[in-house]
């Protein structure tokens, strides 16, 4: 992927997420997940820039990460490393070609899941995850809930800020939606410099195109790939999915 294509070539995603509160609120359900897998050998799908991948591997997981993004995956090999981990470039929906062996447990988090626009791209994605994991070894699944988004006709993400040395970096992330259940997202980031002028600038903003998935359709997908959905959360506190309130939709498979 070159640098005209990768939308997230000049995001500065791992400086925008504050991930050590962020993992914090995610450990408990994720270690309590892929503790009950046949081995500890998982896959972090849609790794970004490692953070998960590098987390799960210090808890004793040996990790590979996938994601199809060339700057992110050089930024995750770029960072201290830890012993059992490995990053890869490749598109989900080709998991079949790219991976060799077996694993214990798989997750994919955050927005990861909406880039893949169609039901084939979907439908390739859930088998070759299906040939790779072994007999009753977990799959989270987390992403937004795009029921809830939908119904309240929602246009922006939450607004993060994170001090850097020339003031602050603003993650903005607004949405348009489409009738059709699609969404085209506008990752941004600002540099907030109180005092100069203008005061605050664009460092880099993206148009990217996702699907707005919902929890009734990935079910029927999940069943036709072999899974069965064995929870339903609407957040990493454990709490149950609520289409109509929850921000986020979690699902654990087997």
């Amino acid at each position: 992927m070159t640098s005209e294509t990768d939308k997230y070539s000049r995001l500065e995603y791992r400086h925008l997420i504050a991930w050590p509160s962020r993992i914090g609120r995610e450990a408990d359900l994720l270690d309590r997940v892929l503790r009950t897998g046949p081995s500890e050998r998982v896959l972090d799908l849609g790794c970004g820039t490692g953070e998960h991948a590098r987390f799960l591997a210090q808890r004793g997981f040996t990790v590979v990460g996938v994601d199809s993004s060339e700057s992110q995956i050089k930024t995750a090999r770029e960072a201290p490393q830890s012993a059992g981990i490995d990053f890869l470039q490749g598109d989900l929906g080709e998991l079949r070609g790219l991976l060799t062996g077996s694993y214990g447990g798989a997750i994919c988090l955050g927005n990861t899941l909406p880039h893949l626009l169609d039901r084939g791209s979907l439908e390739r994605f859930l088998s070759g995850l299906r040939v790779h994991l072994a007999e009753d070894a977990p799959f989270l699944l987390q992403m937004l809930n795009y029921e809830r988004i939908f119904r309240r006709q929602e246009r922006y993400l939450p607004v993060s800020l994170r001090p850097d040395a020339a003031g602050d970096l603003v993650f903005l992330r607004l949405m348009n939606l489409h009738p059709d259940g699609s969404v085209t997202f506008f990752p941004s980031t600002l540099q907030l410099r109180p005092g100069h002028e203008p005061p605050l600038e664009v460092r880099a903003s993206k148009e990217v195109r996702l699907r707005g998935w919902r929890l009734e359709e990935l079910e029927r997908h999940f069943e036709a790939a072999g899974f069965r959905v064995t929870e339903r959360l609407g957040a990493f506190d454990g709490s149950t999915y609520d289409e109509a309130d929850s921000r986020d939709l979690i699902v654990v498979a087997r």
